[in-house]
């Protein structure tokens, strides 16, 4: 016995969180212009066209809905409960990425979106569908991997003190981090560079050190596979 699959539609969401030293996580979300879930908050995606590949749907409508475009999205999970959509059986392909919300701020809602807006994962609106869901398992795969694979590149300041670096995996962990523990495994990597400059602090204390990533050496890293962990 065959299963009936003609009804079934194949989409694509895309969960991008946006990271800022002042505003901690967010999530970038669509209020949707149609029914079903009309006027409620969702993640930016729709339906993969015939002709296309997961990742190019996933691109095309996260350009189409927010008006933004980011450099890498990692595929995430395949969603496909029978009910998560009443409009009919819709399995959806999600993809997330993590970006510095600062260059992300010039949003454009279109298409199926009448709005976008960052919103803090602590204090997200009601979601459309599933989406509180596949937001949870996003947030799951997000601190997973930062706890053995090192990041930073695209979300600090080309040049930093190291304490950015420490509130950047403090915010995205949610939890409190051994300091000297996370800064002797972190500095053993060898992907930071030290700078001749000193962070200027308003306190009494000694001057910061200043370091950039040494992107080269990273990439030599996560080819060699890299040992790290928090």
């Amino acid at each position: 016995m065959s299963a009936q699959t003609s009804s079934i539609k194949v989409a694509v969401d895309a969960i991008v969180f946006g990271y800022s030293k002042t505003e901690g996580v967010s999530v970038l979300l669509i209020k949707r212009k149609y029914h079903p879930f009309k006027d409620q908050w969702a993640i930016p995606g729709g339906f993969v066209a015939v002709h296309e590949s997961l990742e190019t749907a996933v691109r095309r409508e996260l350009q189409e809905e927010t008006g933004i475009q980011v450099n890498y999205l990692e595929q995430l999970y395949t969603f496909g409960e029978p009910a998560r959509d009443p409009r009919q059986r819709i399995i959806s392909v999600a993809y997330f990425a993590l970006v510095k919300s600062s260059l992300f701020q010039q949003l454009k809602a279109s298409t199926d979106a009448q709005d976008a807006g960052w919103f803090n994962i602590k204090t997200l609106p009601h979601l459309a569908f599933d989406h509180a869901q596949i937001i949870r398992a996003a947030v799951e795969r997000l601190r997973a991997k930062i706890r053995y694979q090192p990041i930073g590149f695209e979300l600090l300041d080309k040049k930093f003190p190291f304490a950015d670096l420490e509130k950047l995996y403090t915010t995205l962990l949610d939890r409190e981090i051994d300091r000297r523990n996370f800064a002797k495994k972190f500095l053993a990597l060898n992907i930071l560079d030290e700078t001749n400059e000193l962070a200027r602090g308003e306190g009494k204390g000694r001057p910061s050190k200043i370091y950039q990533f040494n992107q080269k050496r990273y990439q030599q890293l996560v080819k060699e596979g890299i040992n790290f962990e928090i």
